[in-house]
């Protein structure tokens, strides 16, 4: 028993301390990235209603979006989703970071539509690296959707591309980024 404690403490620390739990080294001279939308529903102005949260009769999804000048060396694009209308939830991804495995040497990438409230069933290559910091009715396990009620909240993102650590021996690099408005709601 003590031994089976030791070894969840000693993952637990390794999971903390590791650049695996999401925490990135800014690289000098780091790229800034292209962003634009790859589906037309999406303008950068307003949301489009069926990507409202669930409290508001949506099934919300993250924008497809195109994302160039990605830099040598990444394997992950990680987008950051917050609600600058609402200070709890304003930045560093309080609305979720979600996380792309990109091809290592790709200089472009899409990145799909990945479903909000949810951990379960993501699209391949997608993972959550954190979830909302909602509280209450509007906790989630994973992404939340646009979900101010219509009080013309700017939601908006941070991408970036990042050397995702594999194991404890590599670091986790930030290596560009980016900002694109989502719209309002």
């Amino acid at each position: 028993m003590k031994k089976q404690i030791i070894a969840g403490f000693t993952i637990a620390l390794a999971v903390v301390f590791s650049g695996c739990a999401g925490s990135y080294t800014p690289v000098k001279n780091m790229a800034k990235l292209d962003a634009k939308f790859a589906d037309s529903a999406w303008d950068g102005k307003k949301i489009p209603s069926t990507q409202w949260c669930s409290i508001f009769s949506g099934d919300g999804a993250t924008p497809k979006l195109m994302i160039g000048n990605i830099p040598q060396g990444a394997n992950a694009i990680i987008m950051e989703v917050n609600d600058e209308g609402y200070a709890p939830l304003s930045k560093n991804g309080g609305h979720g970071k979600i996380g792309f495995w990109i091809k290592k040497g790709s200089s472009t990438a899409i990145l799909v539509p990945v479903p909000g409230e949810t951990t379960e069933n993501l699209p391949k290559g997608t993972f959550i690296e954190a979830k909302s910091q909602s509280k209450g009715k509007y906790a989630t396990a994973g992404y939340l959707p646009p979900c101010s009620g219509g009080r013309n909240h700017m939601y908006s993102a941070n991408i970036k591309a990042v050397y995702k650590a594999k194991n404890d021996n590599e670091e986790s690099k930030l290596l560009g980024e980016t900002y694109i408005q989502f719209g309002r709601y």
